[in-house]
């Protein structure tokens, strides 16, 4: 009985603090339209500066790893240790993939003088630095979060190896999962308000 209660509120702490991310990238969502709405000519500018490819590949890459995680943490449950494994390595592995890809946008536009507080923006239309602006602090953040979503699924991975994660006691490797869901959601917001505003 008290497993089971330690359980739920561990899961209720955690949407608890699902709810506090929600809250910081909502506010961040309603900054980017207030601004939007009084630039929109240089935000849509900015947008077409972006490389479209690079935010489908992260957006399907980000969609796999959702996927995957959810398989393992089913794959556990079921008491295929070894399933659970392989999927949550491949779930790290495409979060890396993801970092690797923004890296790679990130340095090209740092290179064609793109960045916050760049001659280039300082020169241009006061929106467009607001947009890049943006898109900076917020893929960075998101960045962040994947980053401390592989830390935790890497110490899952850990636990499940140890045995410490076992079919009938995967509140952890769970609470794990919800937070990457997360993570994946608010990339689905960010890759049509940067990538799609053509």
């Amino acid at each position: 009985m008290s497993s089971h209660t330690d359980k739920r509120g561990a899961t209720l702490g955690m949407w608890l603090f699902l709810y506090t991310e929600f809250m910081l990238f909502g506010a961040l969502f309603l900054l980017y339209g207030a601004y939007y709405y009084r630039y929109t000519g240089d935000f849509n500018d900015g947008g077409r500066e972006l490389d479209l490819f690079f935010g489908v590949v992260n957006t399907v890459v980000l969609l796999i790893s959702s996927f995957t995680a959810a398989c393992s943490i089913e794959s556990m449950k079921r008491k295929m240790k070894g399933a659970a494994l392989i999927l949550l390595g491949m779930t790290i592995l495409l979060g890396i993939v993801f970092l690797f890809n923004k890296y790679i946008e990130w340095n090209h536009k740092f290179e064609s003088g793109i960045f916050p507080g760049s001659e280039y923006l300082a020169e241009g239309p006061q929106g467009r630095s607001v947009f890049f602006a943006l898109y900076f602090t917020l893929t960075g953040l998101h960045a962040v979060h994947i980053i401390s979503g592989l830390a935790v699924f890497s110490i899952c991975l850990y636990l499940i190896k140890s045995g410490r994660i076992v079919s009938g006691k995967t509140g952890f490797l769970e609470n794990s999962g919800l937070y990457w869901h997360l993570v994946d959601i608010i990339w689905i917001f960010l890759f049509p308000l940067f990538y799609l505003i053509l």
